[in-house]
C-alpha cells in the first residue's frame, strides 16, 4: 500500500515547510453542527484530522470519518487510544508506541491485538513514537496508560528517547502535553529533539496561542496539533492557520 501520508509529512519536513492538525475527540463532536465546523476547516486550510483519543465514550469514529470524507479533502488519521478504537474507513491510523512510559501495554501488546485488523484494513499505518511530556498536571493519556510523562525540563531524555525510537525504525515522533495541557511541550525541548532526529516532530497539547504556536514552529516542530483549544476559543483556528501559512511563505 502507497505511504501518501507519511512520504507527504517527510516531504514536508525535508522542505521545512510546517503543517497543521486539529484533533477531534469523538466525545466533543458535535454531529449537529459539524458541517459547519469542517467548511471552517477546509477554509483555514488544515492539512489534517487527528480522529481519537485515550478515553471514549460515544461510538461515533465511523460517523465522523464519513462526514469528513463527504465534506473534505482532508485525511482522516485515525488517534487510537486503545486497539478498539481501530476504524478501517480512515485514511491512515498512527501506530502509537508509547516510548515515553514503561507500560509493555503501550509499547507492543495493543499492537499485537491490533496487527492482524490493521493488515487486512486499507489504513496506511504510521509507526509513531509518542512521548508524553509533562504539562503541569495529570492527564488522560497519563492516567490510562499508567506511564509518568517526561519531566518539562529534562529535554535531554526526551532527546534520547526520540532518537532510540527513530533506531528502532519508527516514522514519526509526537511530543504531547495531554488534552488540556497547563502549559505546552517547550521550545528548548521541541528543538533539542529535531536537532537530533532526521523523522518528523509532531507537537501537540496546550498550544492555544498565536505565541505558543509560533514558537513550537520556530523551535522546529514540523505538524503542530490543536484540540481543546479552539473548542473554548472558536477563532483560535483561523489565527493558528494563518501563524502556520504565514511561517511557510518566509521558505519558499
Amino acid at each position: 500500500m502507497p505511504n501518501l501520508i507519511l512520504d507527504k509529512i517527510h516531504t514536508n519536513t525535508q522542505l521545512q515547510r510546517k503543517s497543521l492538525a486539529v484533533l477531534l475527540d469523538p466525545d466533543k463532536v458535535e454531529i449537529e453542527s459539524f458541517d459547519d465546523f469542517l467548511f471552517t476547516c477546509v477554509e483555514n486550510q488544515v492539512d489534517f484530522f487527528f480522529v481519537g483519543g485515550s478515553l471514549i465514550s460515544k461510538n461515533i469514529i465511523g460517523e465522523i470519518v464519513e462526514k469528513i470524507h463527504s465534506k473534505t479533502n482532508i485525511p482522516a488519521i485515525i488517534f487510537p487510544g486503545n486497539s478498539l478504537h481501530i476504524e478501517s474507513s480512515a485514511d491512515a491510523i498512527l501506530l502509537l508506541s508509547l516510548i515515553s512510559g514503561r507500560n509493555p501495554d503501550f509499547l507492543i501488546g495493543q499492537h499485537v491485538v491490533a496487527a492482524p485488523l490493521l493488515k487486512q484494513s486499507n489504513l496506511e499505518i504510521l509507526p509513531t513514537g509518542y512521548m508524553i511530556v509533562d504539562s503541569g498536571r495529570p492527564t488522560t493519556v497519563s492516567y490510562i496508560s499508567n506511564t509518568t510523562p517526561i519531566p518539562h525540563d529534562k529535554a535531554d531524555v526526551a532527546v534520547c528517547t526520540a532518537m532510540a525510537g527513530e533506531m528502532l525504525g519508527l516514522k514519526l515522533i509526537y511530543l504531547d502535553g495531554g488534552s488540556g495541557a497547563m502549559h505546552p511541550v517547550s521550545p528548548k525541548m521541541i528543538r533539542s529533539v529535531r536537532e537530533n532526529v532526521s523523522i518528523p516532530v509532531i507537537v501537540g497539547g496546550g498550544i492555544n496561542s498565536i505565541e505558543k504556536a509560533q514558537a513550537a514552529l520556530e523551535a522546529g516542530a514540523d505538524v503542530i496539533v490543536i484540540g481543546n483549544a479552539f473548542e473554548k476559543n472558536p477563532s483560535l483556528l483561523p489565527t493558528i492557520s494563518e501563524v502556520v501559512h504565514s511561517f511557510n511563505l518566509t521558505i519558499v
